[in-house]
């Protein structure tokens, strides 16, 4: 997540459809089988969209403090407005929503009661610096990145990195410093953690050894660079049941083969921040971008969340 207040332009809500990927060979991409939706607009700044157990899509807008959720009709509705600046959502397979606020910690939401219970807030005695986006591992435990967005000055931790936090409450940190680690996944069979850091180009990848211990940091792949703009980074991601990455970039959403190769770019009205898989069959791939909630019809369906 990056943003600026100034982007936070009030666009009255529309539906119109525009369709773009890229010009890759039929046999060697991925590329949506829909036309791009725009589901809402009029946002400040949307993030972490996650389709629930319940059938709803939860997204947050960060500079408003707010949780919004979309039922089945696609009305819009607002879950809470006192989120702390909740960046990511995951919506775990037993129905609890964690977030990540970025005013310092990880929580949960009961769906339905909205009761809140602190899942984490420090590690070695001090605050996170804010927490950004997350993910759940097969054994209940949940990593998370820890940038410097929204962050205090000087940071909290002293360093950026990815926290785990057990299923029994305990925090370790499992990276050294990463330069603005953001978006974060794993593979479908658990074994590789993925992390978008959004200060270079490079993405990274770890082998999972065991429960919040990774090994063999190093580069999965590189994103493709919008001209003019050597270095950027990445934001948010999600992975699909095959395998392949789909990054939120400069350009939109590029997506990759568990091999690190570049096969396919889905372009949006407004820059990516996030993005998941929705709907009965998960194929409904969902962005937030900036001011707006966009939606279209993908090939593969996306892995479902532990």
């Amino acid at each position: 997540m990056r943003y600026t207040i100034h982007q936070a332009a009030g666009i009255t809500a529309t539906l119109f459809t525009c369709f773009f990927t890229a010009f890759l060979p039929a046999a060697d991409s991925i590329q949506p089988t829909g036309k791009i939706e725009t589901v809402k607009t009029g946002f400040a700044f949307t993030e972490g969209p996650a389709w629930g157990v319940d059938g709803h899509l939860y997204f947050s807008d960060i500079p408003n403090a707010s949780i919004h959720v979309v039922d089945e009709s696609d009305d819009v509705n607002l879950f809470t407005n006192d989120s702390k600046h909740t960046n990511g959502i995951l919506v775990d397979s037993k129905g609890r929503l964690l977030a990540c606020q970025m005013d310092g910690q990880v929580v949960s939401y009961n769906t339905k009661t909205k009761d809140v219970a602190v899942l984490a807030d420090s590690f070695d005695g001090k605050r996170f610096n804010a927490p950004n986006d997350l993910v759940i591992d097969q054994k209940g435990g949940i990593y998370f990145t820890d940038p410097l967005f929204r962050a205090p000055d000087p940071l909290p931790q002293g360093i950026q990195s990815v926290y785990y936090i057990a299923e029994t409450g305990m925090v370790t940190r499992v990276t050294e410093h990463i330069a603005a680690p953001n978006g974060i996944a794993l593979s479908p069979d658990g074994k590789k953690l993925y992390v978008a850091p959004s200060h270079q180009s490079e993405m990274l990848v770890y082998d999972v050894v065991s429960p919040g211990k990774l090994e063999n940091g190093r580069t999965f792949c590189t994103l493709t660079q919008p001209e003019g703009k050597a270095g950027t980074g990445g934001d948010g991601m999600v992975v699909d049941v095959e395998g392949n990455l789909y990054f939120t970039t400069h350009l939109g959403v590029e997506i990759f083969s568990p091999s690190g190769k570049s096969i396919g770019l889905v372009q949006f009205p407004e820059q990516p921040a996030n993005v998941t898989f929705a709907g009965s069959d998960r194929k409904t791939m969902y962005v937030t971008a900036r001011t707006g909630l966009y939606r279209v019809r993908m090939p593969i369906a996306g892995l479902k969340p532990n």
